[in-house]
């Protein structure tokens, strides 16, 4: 009986720790959406990412190339907001890089969009519609310390 108490109030303790990790994780299958509906989420997911992110004079962003519709609208966004997206992983080094990590993934007939940095996360659902997209949720917002 004396073994068993502290054997249960270690494991109690135990059970409670997390691990973390800094890693970021990038979509490996991206959902197919059309041109027009890739440049409507884009859009609207880089302005909420700016008015989150910072300054975009002193701002780096460093993304994976991607060659899907969704990753070149999202790129193409970023820069219309006016911040240096680096894809070929050269920064220079004096820089600090923002990393970003993106995924969109389907469900129920509508797209669910998120955006990710070391220390904030978004996330949207939105419906592909003929002309583009539209929010079909608040936007989610997750910051880390």
């Amino acid at each position: 009986m004396r073994k068993l108490l502290p054997l249960v109030i270690g494991a109690s303790l135990l059970s409670g720790c997390q691990t973390v990790d800094d890693a970021l994780t990038t979509n490996s299958t991206p959902v197919a959406v059309s041109g027009s509906a890739a440049g409507a989420i884009a859009g609207d997911m880089a302005s909420r990412l700016a008015e989150q992110i910072g300054p975009v004079a002193t701002t780096t962003i460093t993304m994976d190339k991607d060659t899907s519709e969704y990753g070149t609208a999202l790129e193409a966004a970023l820069k219309g907001w006016g911040y240096t997206v680096v894809t070929d992983g050269k920064v220079e080094k004096d820089q600090k890089p923002v990393e970003l990590a993106w995924s969109l993934d389907s469900f129920d007939g509508q797209v669910l969009a998120r955006l990710t940095t070391p220390s904030i996360a978004l996330g949207r659902a939105y419906t592909p519609t003929a002309a583009g997209a539209t929010p079909a949720s608040p936007l989610s917002i997750m910051q880390r310390n």
